[in-house]
């Protein structure tokens, strides 16, 4: 399903990047120290760390390719339809984007965001 993300991100309140990783993407924890959290799935793996001074500099879009986007929209829909980005194309929906891939995207509270992205 998932292939390859290993990006740094940054919170004020570590909190917000477990509930949008671990709990509402099933993302499992490798690692955590208070304030450092190494998470993985399917090959992807990311690094959570609590720095208020990064966190207010830059709030990531990231892009998780798949190659079952109908089931990981459907895990989403299930279990937290809470994170669906409400403004993106769609409306929480997928979407063919005009360069052929098929999408949708989550965002948390902080305007973190994930794109899922499958090209076939």
């Amino acid at each position: 399903m998932f292939r390859t993300l290993i990006p740094k991100v940054f919170y004020a309140d570590l909190a917000v990047g477990r509930d949008l990783f671990v709990d509402g993407l099933s993302f499992e924890v490798l690692h955590d120290d208070g304030d450092f959290v190494v998470a993985a799935r399917d090959g992807c793996k990311l690094y959570l760390v609590q720095d208020a001074e990064f966190a207010a500099k830059d709030r990531p879009e990231l892009a998780i390719e798949t190659d079952d986007i109908d089931a990981v929209h459907a895990d989403v829909v299930s279990r937290r339809p809470d994170l669906l980005h409400p403004t993106y194309p769609a409306g929480g929906g997928i979407v063919r984007r005009e360069y052929g891939a098929r999408e949708f995207a989550v965002l948390d509270s902080t305007t973190v965001g994930v794109v899922f992205r499958d090209w076939s």
